[in-house]
């Protein structure tokens, strides 16, 4: 018995001794992982510091020569699970995919909650008196467990900005996507500017596309088309990024430098065809992903965007004999076919029901329902789509005019949430929110305004609603906004406001409403650092006559010289523009800027500035050139 009882005792030593050290190993890889995505970067930080918090607590472990109940080891082994899940997300943090990390920006933030949640209660339930754990490393493992509940409830943030100009990326076509101005700032902050960038962030879109299998085909069609998009900006364009080859790792151990021709290759998936597919556009697809697009209500191709007239698939007999020539050619050997996923029937049962809560006549079982729906409404794609086909919108459209601010709240993030999906923004659009959203922006909580004005950014992405949410009185409460909101609601009215004034009918609303005062004021406040929207403004109300009239003061016209002189690149290339826009008509205004000495450093912008910098500056000096006056 005492031979069993010692026996015992040191395989539960060695199974603790094994998690620790693994546990530790987790740490460490995470250590070495270097620098974290900037836009998850503070979080995966915070994250890491959290981790290494553990260390004392797991040397303590290792050396630890006292018996280790049952319990205590599941305890460590539930620990074991949520360091495996932290990694797994610092990993993505450290070398997943930009774009998906911005597109999906809410569901990283629901991630790390999760692994915080799971972390705490994994070292909560520790029985480190039992085990024998000194009161110092007790201490800080409480300390930790504190800062864990904090960290927690301080993720529930959205960078609205970087959300704001993707969708706006994501709304110009590709022809057009050197005028938009959000393209360049995304890809400063991305670190998406050069070829080598490009091709960095090809390899992580093919690896997610290849973890996801062909599901959320719409979402990796996004983030292709956005990866486009960077390309045609960064000026390659010979040929999509992704059309390079794609190298094969696992089937081609033999010969390392193969390469599959991307004509055989899924659009969606990326992967090699087994059963390849013609759509009435004359695009080809593996047929199980199409398929499953074609499930999922969309009748477009995925490729070119184009309408389906018909949703037959064609087998291409032709493509399919060439890369089984290939393949038995380079002794290549195609992937088993996956098993279809799971049905999704739970998830979609759960969001019914949260829907049918919506409209309880019941206070409390209304906030319960209408919170989890902005949780679930952020965290995917799928979510929002099971959503809106449940009949989610409705409801959280009548949530908007309820007498509780905090459902006002949860239901005007939710709506803002689903918007992000082109189709559910038309959908959102049929039920008539507006004039709800805008009496939230007047009268809500402060981080009910903000959410409501970048809910009518997302709105007035369709042109019908710039012109309703401009006659329904929309514009003077993303002014009021502008001046007195925090830097996040400043920065949510000045998006708002200029797409609202891309409509002539809303230029000459903004003016007469006061607009172009409080982004003067902007310009001259150097803490709120909004520089680039509040120029972009005044470039649009520029082009209508009583725009040009209030902002052809010399005041103004020397601040414009100033930020040419010394601003950034973007806000030499905004200031270049609107000073362009008021000269063209107007010689005293050119006469005045150059008597604020504009000549030189115009100039220096035409040779140096950005691609659209350089483009105005010569405009700029060709005005010069031609006016008699000067």
């Amino acid at each position: 018995m005492e031979e069993e009882k010692v026996l015992s005792k040191c395989n539960d030593r060695r199974v603790v001794r094994d998690l620790v050290e693994e546990l530790i190993a987790i740490i460490e890889a995470a250590k070495s992982m270097g620098e974290f995505r900037g836009t998850q970067r503070k979080e995966s930080q915070t994250l890491l510091r959290l981790l290494k918090h553990c260390l004392p607590l797991l040397e303590e472990l290792r050396d630890l020569d006292a018996h280790i109940s049952e319990y205590g080891i599941s305890c460590l082994f539930k620990l074991r699970k949520a360091f495996i899940l932290a990694k797994k997300l610092l990993k993505t943090c450290h070398a997943g995919s930009k774009i998906y990390l911005v597109l999906e920006m809410d569901a990283m933030v629901t991630r790390f909650i999760s692994v915080y949640d799971k972390l705490n209660q994994a070292m909560e339930e520790i029985p480190y008196k039992e085990i024998g754990i000194s009161e110092e490393v007790t201490e800080q493992v409480e300390l930790m467990c504190m800062q864990l509940k904090r960290a927690k409830q301080r993720t529930d943030s959205q960078d609205m900005e970087l959300i704001m100009d993707m969708m706006a990326v994501l709304s110009f076509d590709s022809d057009q996507i050197a005028q938009c101005d959000s393209i360049e700032r995304l890809a400063s902050k991305l670190s998406l500017n050069t070829l080598e960038d490009l091709k960095i962030e090809t390899v992580a879109i093919r690896k997610l596309v290849k973890e996801r299998r062909g599901q959320n085909a719409e979402g990796t069609q996004k983030i292709m088309n956005l990866l486009d998009k960077f390309k045609r900006f960064a000026g390659i364009e010979q040929a999509n990024v992704l059309d390079d080859p794609v190298p094969c790792n696992k089937s081609l151990q033999k010969c390392s430098s193969l390469t599959i021709p991307y004509e055989f290759l899924c659009p969606i998936t990326l992967e090699i065809m087994r059963d390849p597919v013609i759509i009435a556009t004359g695009q080809t697809y593996e047929r199980a992903s199409i398929q499953q697009w074609l499930d999922s209500d969309h009748r477009t191709c995925p490729k070119t965007g184009l309408p389906l007239t018909h949703t037959a698939l064609a087998p291409n007999v032709a493509l399919r004999n060439l890369i089984l020539q290939w393949c038995e050619t380079n002794n290549y050997q195609l992937p088993k076919k996956e098993p279809p996923p799971s049905p999704k029937n739970d998830r979609g049962d759960k969001i019914l029901t949260l829907i049918e809560d919506l409209s309880s006549g019941q206070l409390l079982v209304q906030q319960k329902a209408v919170t989890k729906i902005r949780m679930l409404s952020r965290e995917c794609p799928e979510n929002r789509v099971l959503i809106a086909e449940k009949g989610g919108i409705p409801p959280l459209v009548q949530l908007l005019s309820y007498p509780d601010s905090k459902i006002q709240e949860h239901a005007v993030t939710a709506l803002l949430n689903l918007s992000i999906d082109d189709k559910i923004k038309k959908q959102v659009s049929k039920e008539g929110p507006i004039p709800a959203i805008i009496g939230i922006l007047r009268n809500g909580t402060d981080g009910a305004k903000e959410n409501s004005a970048a809910a009518l950014f997302s709105l007035s992405m369709l042109d019908e609603n710039k012109a309703l949410i401009g006659s329904s009185n929309g514009i003077p409460p993303l002014l009021v906004l502008l001046k007195e909101g925090t830097i996040r609601g400043k920065k949510d009215a000045a998006s708002a406001l200029f797409n609202l004034t891309l409509s002539q009918s809303n230029k000459s609303r903004a003016i007469e409403a006061g607009a172009i005062k409080p982004l003067l004021n902007i310009l001259e406040n150097e803490r709120i650092d909004m520089v680039d929207e509040a120029l972009s403004v005044l470039l649009l109300l520029a082009a209508h006559p009583d725009g040009r009239k209030e902002l052809g003061q010399l005041s103004f016209i020397e601040t414009l010289v100033r930020f040419i002189r010394e601003g950034t690149p973007k806000n030499k290339e905004c200031a270049a523009a609107v000073l362009l826009k008021l000269c063209t008509n107007n010689s005293n205004l050119l006469l005045a800027a150059l008597q604020f000495g504009v000549y030189e450093h115009v100039s220096e912008v035409s040779q140096n500035g950005t691609k659209r910098g350089q483009k105005k500056a010569a405009a700029i000096l060709q005005l010069m050139s031609k006016s008699e006056q000067i």
